[in-house]
């Protein structure tokens, strides 16, 4: 059975992470979240994908959010592992990261790119795209083909509901790693992780091949 049809009824089969699952280290999640599901309830039927590339901003990391402390805008990183911290970036495109330290420690994990699995056609109409690779490679495109906002910013991802995360299928492949993208500040830091192989990650070439 195809991963799109085996998705059908896609939070029956793959039940939420439990937060117990979740390792209690930004890295090490962002690297644990390759190949689990990121699950979207809509009003005109489920939208899911695999996860394949992330990035770790961990504690004390100067290219992150939480590195000046918390604010009211990302007071959501600081929440206990497993909640969702969505901003908007460029005043144009939502990103949407995971929470991933212990409560009161600011620290998070960025989903950069989904392989699209169920409800597809929503995704095109939400992206106004047909071509499946760019559907939701890439943070912006990934919370517009889920039609993911602000108003989720804070939400637990460990329970079902209109945007939750999934088990997923276990990992075949190799996960690579590489320098983040679209940073400056500790640029060098090898903390992007990605399903390698796999058409759907972000980024230029020369970055996933490692």
């Amino acid at each position: 059975m195809g991963r799109t049809n085996a998705l059908k009824t896609g939070r029956h089969r793959y039940q939420p992470l439990a937060r117990v699952a979740l390792p209690i280290d930004t890295a090490r999640m962002a690297r644990y979240l390759i190949g689990k599901m990121v699950v979207r309830e809509l009003p005109q039927g489920v939208v899911s994908g695999r996860i394949v590339e992330t990035e770790a901003y961990v504690v004390g990391d100067a290219a992150g959010h939480a590195y000046r402390g918390m604010t009211l805008r990302n007071r959501s990183l600081f929440l206990e592992r497993g909640h969702a911290y969505v901003y908007l970036a460029y005043g144009s495109s939502y990103m949407l990261n995971v929470s991933s330290e212990k409560p009161g420690i600011g620290a998070g994990v960025l989903i950069r790119a989904l392989e699209p699995c169920e409800g597809v056609p929503i995704m095109q109409v939400n992206r106004g795209s047909e071509r499946l690779r760019d559907l939701a490679r890439g943070p912006g495109r990934l919370a517009q083909a889920l039609r993911i906002d602000r108003g989720f910013d804070g939400l637990d991802l460990c329970h079902e509901g209109a945007l939750w995360l999934g088990r997923g299928d276990p990992v075949t492949g190799e996960i690579g790693q590489s320098v983040r993208i679209g940073i400056t500040q500790e640029a060098n830091r090898v903390l992007r992780f990605y399903l390698r192989g796999s058409a759907f990650p972000s980024g230029p070439k020369s970055l996933n091949v490692r």
